[in-house]
């Protein structure tokens, strides 16, 4: 089944945040022609992991096994420049960039569990190639995304982009993006929108829980045919 996985709308959030956190890139599953091919295994690999990412928001159960995962994701030019906006546009072709997911599980359920709660993503590095002029260049992206809670939603969100290497005209674009947004909030709103979105649409929709939580009711006792009432033996003659 190809759907899109709702994350952040900026191209800074989609090759920055890289497949962090499942709720803050875009994450386009659909085929397209590209020169970056997707790689065998991506969809599965990203599937598996906002399986597990979609039970701890629903469960919010902090004991167990922590989020970790290791993705790669593959975008076509044209699903970057969806997210073009009038002061950062992506002039570029396609990407694909990997990163390692390591998210502490009780800070995910703490986020969504009611009052007002703060996410601070420990820094996660994306390793990146990017299209330009016919040639794959490489990006090297650091961000730790902050992200502010309130009754179980998502009220400010911050990029943070703590550093990015790569050719100056794509590391202008990351940066500017990411400044634009961290300062004024040029992408606030559709990433306020895409988290929420994820939690409370995308979950229950592809991952639902399982309802069959309490216990079987009692099997019903067999009941018993009531006895026949005995009939008084009849009176001989004479007694």
């Amino acid at each position: 089944m190809n759907r899109t996985f709702p994350l952040a709308s900026a191209p800074s959030a989609s090759l920055l945040l890289a497949v962090l956190l499942s709720g803050l890139v875009w994450l386009a599953t659909a085929p397209v022609v590209m020169a970056l091919e997707e790689q065998a295994g991506e969809a599965k690999a990203i599937d598996a992991c906002d399986k597990r990412l979609c039970t701890m928001l629903q469960r919010r159960d902090p004991a167990g096994e922590d989020l970790k995962c290791a993705l790669t994701k593959t975008w076509a030019k044209s699903t970057l420049k969806e997210a073009d906006q009038r002061d950062v546009k992506w002039g570029f072709g396609d990407a694909r960039c990997s990163v390692h997911i390591d998210l502490k599980r009780a800070v995910i359920v703490a986020a969504v569990s009611g009052g007002e709660s703060k996410l601070w993503v420990p820094s996660h590095t994306a390793h990146c190639i990017v299209e330009q002029d016919g040639q794959m260049k490489t990006v090297i992206a650091t961000v730790a995304p902050k992200l502010v809670f309130k009754d179980g939603k998502a009220v400010k969100i911050w990029i943070n982009l703590l550093n990015v290497e790569g050719p100056p005209g794509i590391k202008a674009t990351l940066t500017t993006a990411a400044q634009l947004n961290d300062s004024i909030g040029l992408f606030h709103r559709a990433m306020l929108k895409s988290v929420n979105g994820y939690i409370y649409k995308h979950c229950p929709k592809y991952h639902p829980l399982t309802q069959a939580t309490a216990p079987p009711p009692a099997k019903a006792q067999a009941t018993k045919p009531a006895a026949k009432a005995v009939q008084p033996a009849p009176k001989k003659d004479g007694s």
